[in-house]
């Protein structure tokens, strides 16, 4: 069965980094789109950053040029590096697999994991 495990996440001040690691299980890891996506209090859920198989990746435009996502195939794992981040990052962060780029893509994802940004 699909797998789609979290860590990272946690509180940090303004300008801070973190760092997210999803661990997959259940499918054919190398050969699936995989990302993020993070949802708001009261907010609708938004793309992040997505990697494909062959590791082009997309990025919101909101994190563009403070996030990067990345893949180690060898052990199922996708990973997200978040740098400057600010009040506005603040979210529950899920890892997902993908379909096809896009949140209507999204067929599994992760339980979350909550980042707080204080300023």
């Amino acid at each position: 069965q699909v797998q789609l495990v979290e860590s990272g996440g946690g509180l940090v001040r303004a300008g801070g980094s973190l760092r997210h690691s999803c661990v997959a299980s259940g499918f054919s890891f190398s050969t699936y789109s995989l990302g993020w996506y993070r949802q708001a209090p009261g907010k609708e859920r938004e793309l992040v950053a997505v990697i494909s198989p062959r590791s082009e990746t997309h990025y919101a435009d909101a994190v563009k040029g403070r996030f990067t996502i990345a893949r180690d195939d060898a052990k199922n794992t996708v990973y997200l590096q978040m740098n400057n981040l600010g009040p506005e990052d603040t979210a529950e962060y899920h890892c997902a697999r993908f379909q096809w780029l896009g949140i209507g893509g999204i067929d599994y994802k992760g339980k979350g994991i909550l980042v707080t940004v204080s300023s």
